[in-house]
């Protein structure tokens, strides 16, 4: 493959790539942070040949590493580092780019969302790109939603005032005076749209395009089905979309409404000459990426319409490159063969042609471009693939006795989702002890709602005389840090008995203990003052504001006691649920990442107090589900190297676990546990009971409009599903053992050596952090 852009010809080269045979170039870098170096470089490489070019470029996470690598480049541009950093991709000849003359182009926006909100992507713009890269604002062009005009002169907020548009009015007539006000403003809305699309083509169409990739293939907001000659305009989006903006809008509540205003398809493609990325890290996005390289172009594929601009080009990670043809070959070509490779490609077959395992024959497995590479294939080859899955399945019926465990999560939620089924049956023999370890706070999953109603409750049962607790003598001095344990007990005992109202009465008792430690309290007045003084504040943030410290402290709070409700559905003393509340945790936009100290010592303590045989977290490679997971799982391995120079830990064995963000290949999983209807019965009420919070699902995953709790079921179910394709239905229903017989879902994790977790830490540390901007 040859490329005319000297940045993306050394990289093909230094990668490693195989050949490219998609619809449309891509590159692979080794890791995030190099990804967002090639991406740095190559738009410095068009500005400095267009210094007054037109550049539209995205908001959220994934431009992390191109706008830290961007400014870091433009201040150090003559320092050692980074004038090797510009010979080894072959800029060394480059003056330093001026981008003050730049012309920006805004991708897409909410609608409608106040620009002065922090979470809208007109301040991200300003704060990220036109400040932090030093644009001229008066060559931008922005979509602000205060200065769009409406009918009458009127404000969105007088217009819509619930923040929802009707867009059936573009074809219904009004059925009232007000209504016909929304249609006037609807069209306004439409006609600004149209303006700023022939604003963008007035200046020659976008010369420099970078976005990410959704989902569902959307890129800016054209979403699933998006006509391909589709410009700006007022849109709704669909659930999937929906879903990865609720994090940003503040619940899924908010963004299930809200509509957006994107440049569309044909804007991004109008300039034949455009320069359009799309860049994507990690193995979650490795799916639509093959979708949008190697099937054909259709509008189910939105960015398989940059397959008509020569200079297209997709950026990508190792992992968001895995499902390429060329990937999955590479993976079986390199290195020794193993039982894994051979299970992997056994089972894919069995999926692929929808065959259970014994009806595969040889003739399949030559036919097929991986299983044809299995060493001394022969009629045995399948059979052995069943042999080595069925063990794994022994492995997780294994009874476990006399063993500490220390079950750690990113967030609430995460062991539950992860490994309840396990867990249940592990608490079952007196002979163990577990404990439980929450490392991140976990506020950002609690909405604004949830807390108003919260702290309304406790005014009531308060005023009602129903908190008998407030008064004791003592209790604002010491007597609320008693009883905690208590509270948990009883709360569940109105869950078996049926008692909603006294559930309500529950939560707030707790919150309310929560409150006077948090805010040092001495009365009831004052804590009157405080719920009044917080719903005041509450009442008065918009839906997504970052909260004040405290607010998230106290959010952080609701968060632990569901997770001590959970836990003590199985018995699980409160005592033995930790909550650690490690400080990288900020719910910014660019989190802080982990420090020894302050991150790593404190579950450091906690393996030397508790002393386990067994560690459990979250395994989620590189790039995959929220980026707290990753960041957790480096400090616990961090902990653990720094443990094993004390102790001697060649014993000790490490489950790594995956949930909803993403799931084991049946090939990497070494055990697989059985679960039965009456774990998957006992998991829901614990958690439709517990975690309060999130029973209305306001953050859920694009997978499924519902509770985790129902997505990780039907996980389990599609992983059972996998297996019986391989093994046959009749290895459950004929079993003579009541336990497989009533397996109608799995669990799949990954038990290892420590020296075995941290290689592979190593390796994802690599993957996420391989490259120092210095």
């Amino acid at each position: 493959m040859r490329f005319e852009s000297r940045v993306e010809s050394v990289f093909y080269e230094l990668s490693g790539s195989p050949e490219v045979n998609t619809n449309i170039p891509y590159i692979v870098a080794e890791n995030f942070p190099l990804l967002g170096l090639l991406t740095s470089l190559r738009f410095l490489e068009w500005v400095s040949q267009n210094p007054d070019g037109v550049i539209s470029l995205p908001t959220g996470k994934t431009p992390e590493y191109f706008i830290k690598w961007t400014q870091h480049i433009l201040e150090n541009w003559e320092s050692e580092n980074v004038v090797n950093l510009r010979t080894k991709y072959g800029l060394q000849d480059l003056k330093r780019p001026s981008l003050k003359d730049l012309h920006f182009v805004q991708i897409d926006e909410f609608y409608p969302i106040s620009s002065r909100q922090h979470n809208s992507f007109h301040n991200y713009v300003e704060k990220y790109y036109v400040s932090g890269f030093g644009l001229d604002l008066d060559n931008a062009l922005l979509i602000n939603c205060d200065e769009i005009p409406l009918a009458g002169g009127r404000r969105y907020s007088e217009v819509f005032p619930d923040f929802q548009v009707d867009l059936s009015l573009r074809y219904r007539e009004p059925k009232s005076q007000f209504e016909k006000i929304q249609q006037g403003s609807i069209f306004s809305i439409d006609n600004w749209c149209s303006e700023y699309e022939q604003r963008i083509r007035d200046k020659g169409g976008i010369g420099f395009f970078l976005g990410g990739i959704g989902p569902d293939g959307h890129i800016a907001f054209n979403v699933r089905g998006s006509d391909r000659y589709s410009t700006t305009r007022l849109t709704e989006v669909n659930f999937e979309t929906q879903a990865v903006s609720a994090g940003d809008l503040g619940g899924i509540e908010v963004s299930r409404n809200r509509l957006v205003i994107t440049i569309g398809l044909d804007t991004i493609t109008h300039n034949p000459d455009a320069v359009a990325l799309i860049f994507a890290a990690g193995e979650a996005k490795a799916g639509v990426v093959k979708e949008a390289l190697e099937a054909k172009a259709s509008v189910l594929r939105p960015a398989s319409v940059l397959g008509n601009l020569e200079r297209a080009r997709f950026f990508l990670t190792t992992g968001a490159a895995s499902a390429l043809e060329a990937s999955v070959d590479a993976f079986y070509d390199r290195g020794e063969w193993s039982q894994a490779k051979t299970d992997r490609a056994v089972i894919d077959l069995c999926s692929k042609l929808g065959k259970y395992g014994h009806h595969l024959t040889l003739e399949d497995l030559k036919a097929d471009r991986h299983c044809r590479l299995i060493p001394d294939l022969s009629e045995d080859t399948v059979p052995g693939v069943i042999r080595s899955t069925k063990q794994k399945f022994e492995r997780g019926m294994v009874t476990r006795k006399n063993e500490v465990f220390y079950h750690t999560g990113p967030h609430h939620d995460d062991i539950m989702l992860g490994i309840n089924p396990l867990i249940q049956r592990l608490v079952r023999h007196e002979t163990n002890t577990n404990y439980f370890s929450v490392l991140t706070s976990g506020f950002t999953a609690v909405t604004n709602g949830f807390v108003i109603r919260a702290l309304e409750d406790a005014r009531l049962f308060l005023d009602n005389g129903q908190m008998q607790m407030t008064a004791y003598s003592d209790f604002f001095e010491s007597g609320y840090k008693y009883k905690r344990a208590k509270d948990v007990h009883h709360y569940l005992l109105k869950v078996a008995s049926g008692e909603d109202y006294e559930l309500r009465r529950g939560l707030a008792h707790r919150v309310v203990r929560d409150m006077v430690g948090l805010y040092g309290l001495e009365s009831i007045a004052q804590l009157r003052g405080k719920i009044d003084h917080l719903l005041m504040i509450l009442d008065g943030s918009y839906d997504g504001e970052i909260n004040s410290p405290d607010v998230q402290k106290l959010k952080g709070m609701i968060r632990e006691y569901e997770e001590e409700l959970v836990w003590a559905h199985l018995g699980v003393e409160t005592d033995k649920v930790h909550h650690l509340r490690l400080g990288f945790y900020t719910g910014e936009v660019f989190s802080d990442q982990p420090k020894l100290e302050r991150d790593v010592e404190p579950v450091l303590e906690k393996l030397r107090e508790i002393k386990p045989t067994v560690v459990s977290l979250a395994f989620d490679p590189e790039g995959s589900g929220p980026d707290t997971h990753y960041k957790v799982l480096q400090v616990i391995a961090q902990a653990l190297r720094t443990w094993s120079e004390e102790e001697d830990l060649s014993d000790l064995r490490i489950w790594g676990y995956r949930n909803v963000w993403y799931r084991f290949h049946p090939a990497e999983a070494n055990v697989i546990c059985p679960v039965s209807l009456n774990a998957m019965s006992v998991m829901d009420s614990a958690f439709t009971n517990s975690y309060l919070s999130q029973v209305d699902a306001s953050f859920p995953s694009y997978q499924h409009d519902g509770k985790f709790s129902d997505l990780t079921r039907r996980i389990w179910v599609e992983q059972l599903k996998q297996i019986q394709l391989l093994v046959g239905k009749n290895t459950f229903y004929e079993s003579t053992r009541p336990q497989v017989r009533s397996t109608h879902g799995l669990l799949f994790f990954r038990e290892m050596r420590l020296d075995e977790f941290l290689t592979t830490a190593r390796e994802l540390e690599k993957a996420m952090e391989g490259v120092v901007l210095s």
